[in-house]
């Protein structure tokens, strides 16, 4: 349409780039609001887009305000739930809303996500966020904290922090860094964990983990939170996993993975454990979770900058030289 309003947004076109362009501002359709982005975090799930290209706006880390006049919720500041959910289906209706049985799409992946100046949102994908939540740590509430303290709370029915277990989480970026609060939060007093990187171990023993080496087998575990999505890590998990344990897979890896059914699999028995995003009733016990924990899940934003460095702040954060950068912009009122 001639003269329709536009915004800029970040095109992930494959081959590692990004250009900044206007794109016509979002319509919402009847039952979704316009929602003026605030903070967009970056998030490594996003290689893949960056590597391959996007046919939608990537970007699925969204915080922002409601920005339309007559709808119920304008002037909301809000935390954008990714999963499209019909809220009438039996996962529903059991409160599982990340694992709609009638709608499978995601915000940031099978329709336009955060990297730009609007989105147009569901009603039932607004998570309300108080005045005392700071706009760089809204985004937080979604993976860093929603994911991974889902994780621990599904990994706690077979293994209780009651028994007092000892739990291996493998990788500390952001969500295997939001693992280590959660389960201290939760209860877990002996946490270890591996990585590679030296200033990610720092910040998950600052958090009162404890350092153990990366491929050690010296050690078994009750729990085991793989992070990493790296298939050597998960293999490993099976051998360090002890009897009537549980092996929580969190990392994302689209490459096969191949699993040797060989003694060391077959005889023992323990949990292998796959956790989704989270539901959307875990989100009020989230909310007390970043409260508990604001000074620690603050060190975890280390960048904000605005659109025009997009392309090259994501390429220093693909390098691993940040751990959870924020594509930020200021409201105009």
């Amino acid at each position: 349409m001639p003269n329709a309003p536009t915004m800029r947004i970040a095109d992930f076109r494959g081959d590692d780039r990004i250009t900044i362009e206007e794109r016509p501002m979002p319509v919402p359709a009847e039952g979704e609001a316009l929602v003026r982005i605030l903070r967009t975090a970056l998030c490594g799930s996003d290689f893949k887009l960056w590597h391959k290209g996007a046919e939608h706006i990537a970007g699925h880390e969204i915080f922002g305000r409601v920005e339309h006049p007559g709808h119920a919720m304008d002037g909301k500041r809000c935390a954008v739930y990714i999963p499209l959910h019909c809220g009438a289906c039996a996962a529903c209706r059991a409160g599982d809303t990340q694992m709609c049985l009638t709608v499978s799409s995601l915000i940031g992946w099978n329709r336009d996500g955060g990297y730009c100046e609007y989105v147009a949102v569901p009603d039932n994908c607004l998570l309300p966020v108080p005045d005392d939540i700071e706009d760089d740590l809204g985004p937080l509430l979604l993976d860093t904290i929603g994911t991974s303290a889902h994780a621990v709370r599904e990994a706690r029915r077979i293994v209780p922090a009651e028994k007092n277990p000892d739990v291996l989480v493998t990788g500390a970026g952001p969500v295997g860094l939001g693992v280590i609060l959660a389960l201290k939060a939760l209860g877990f007093a002996n946490v270890f964990v591996s990585d590679p990187n030296d200033e990610r171990l720092a910040i998950a023993t600052g958090f009162g983990a404890v350092a153990h080496p990366v491929g050690s087998r010296e050690k078994c575990f009750a729990m085991i939170v793989e992070c990493s999505g790296a298939h050597a890590a998960r293999n490993l998990a099976i051998e360090l996993v002890l009897p009537k344990g549980v092996i929580v897979l969190v990392g994302e890896n689209a490459e096969p993975w191949t699993i040797t059914e060989d003694k060391v699999f077959r005889r023992k028995d323990f949990m292998m454990l796959r956790t989704f995003y989270f539901p959307k009733r875990e989100f009020p016990a989230n909310l007390e979770l970043l409260r508990a924990n604001k000074k620690r899940y603050a060190r975890l934003v280390d960048e904000r900058f605005g659109l025009d460095a997009l392309p090259e702040r994501f390429a220093h954060f693909a390098r691993g030289r940040s751990i959870k950068p924020v594509l930020a912009f200021e409201e105009s009122r």
